[in-house]
């Protein structure tokens, strides 16, 4: 893995644009910045990281083991009853056991990983629940690599993965006749990561509609209707479960005959909690990286602290060989867990997390984040990447 300088392309934010990818370079209020061929706010392509074959297989490879693991956690967690552990409250545990007994498909997830310095792949968290930067990873970096580096391969089967399972979720929910997608429409890199999976439900065969997450109401048997009071059968939420499951709908939830993508159990997966379960059912796991419950673990040993629930890195401590690096935050209430210091690769001066993608169950993409602190924030840049075949 090397991060090699590139010569960004001088149309590079029309070539961005013109793919439906608009929001490289907004700041905080979701204005666009000015750009040129040398100013990067989010997305840079003034560099990329360079993989050797045998490094994305062992990637790929890594994901796979990890996904097939975290199935086996959240039979776990189901049987032991440990949804107290993971601050799931009751009542919505309820909603979680019948969601996966009911076997509802999944459609997606990311696992950030970095790599030890042996270049074993190390989980950070699963991104199970509301995973995005999907057009970047999907559509974004692919242009890019087709531009910039013709000759290379890159990592990246997102798009027809997503067309291949939206396929098999409309012959799993044959009864669903439209396609809801939600989102918080005050966010346009939400907006811009659901229409782009619209798209990819659209080339499947879906009817569709955009709503805000605002604008669903429930009426007094607590159906859920969008605002033009057409009844929600089956619903893309790019909105978090513990959001869900503390909403003025919440008691609505366990008994409505609406489905979710992503269904209530991966609730599971996104909570925080289930790397010391993972830990606990599979100690030593190459792919995993030591954690607990318990700070005392810990006691002497550089180590990270994070939230049950958090989001782009806020509320996260690493206790460093050289001191505490913190990132506020509004996170916390519901308890930490703690996990074995391991600081992302630094190239340039840039430390980067590795994103890769989950499809059906099967590894699907690649995507990376830097950024010169030891924490992945929503500051961090995406970068592209390529790799090399027969040596290049």
């Amino acid at each position: 893995m090397k991060r090699i300088p590139q010569a960004p392309r001088p149309d590079w934010p029309q070539q961005l644009e013109s793919v439906g990818f608009h929001f490289h370079s907004l700041d905080e209020f979701n204005v666009p910045r000015l750009v040129d061929a040398s100013t990067f706010y989010y997305w840079r392509e003034d560099a990329a990281y360079e993989f050797s074959a045998q490094e994305v297989e062992t990637l790929y490879a890594a994901a796979y083991e990890l996904n097939q693991r975290c199935l086996e956690a959240v039979q776990h967690v189901i049987d032991h009853d440990l949804f107290a552990r993971m601050a799931i409250p009751a009542d919505f545990a309820q909603l979680v056991r019948a969601s996966w007994e009911r076997d509802e498909p999944t459609l997606f997830g990311r696992f950030d990983l970095t790599l030890d310095a042996r270049g074993v792949p190390k989980l950070y968290e699963y991104n199970a629940d509301t995973p995005t930067s999907l057009i970047e990873s999907a559509i974004a970096q692919w242009y890019w690599k087709e531009a910039v580096q013709p000759r290379a391969d890159q990592f990246n089967s997102l798009h027809e993965s997503l067309i291949a399972r939206w396929k098999a979720l409309r012959q799993h929910y044959r009864n669903a006749t439209l396609l809801h997608f939600a989102c918080l429409f005050a966010s346009q890199e939400d907006v811009g990561n659901v229409e782009y999976l619209m798209d990819t439900a659209l080339q499947a065969g879906w009817s569709v509609k955009l709503v805000d997450m605002a604008d669903i109401g429930a009426d007094d048997r607590g159906r859920f209707y969008d605002a033009d009071d057409v009844p929600m059968q089956l619903v893309f939420k790019l909105y978090p479960w513990e959001w869900m499951a503390r909403s003025d709908y919440r008691d609505r939830l366990l008994h409505n005959p609406i489905r979710w993508v992503e269904p209530p159990w991966k609730a599971v997966l996104s909570n925080k909690a289930i790397l010391p379960i993972l830990w606990d059912l599979f100690a030593g796991h190459p792919n995993l990286l030591e954690a607990s419950f318990d700070p005392a673990r810990f006691s002497g040993r550089p180590h990270a602290k994070k939230p049950l629930l958090s989001r782009e890195g806020e509320n996260v401590s690493l206790m460093t060989p050289h001191g505490v690096v913190e990132n506020p935050g509004e996170y916390g209430d519901e308890g930490f867990i703690y996990q074995a210091y391991a600081p992302a690769p630094s190239f340039d001066g840039q430390h980067a997390t590795l994103g890769v993608w989950i499809v059906d169950d099967a590894p699907a993409g690649l995507c990376i984040r830097e950024q010169p602190g030891l924490i992945a924030r929503n500051t961090s840049y995406f970068v592209p990447h390529y790799f090399l075949c027969n040596n290049g």
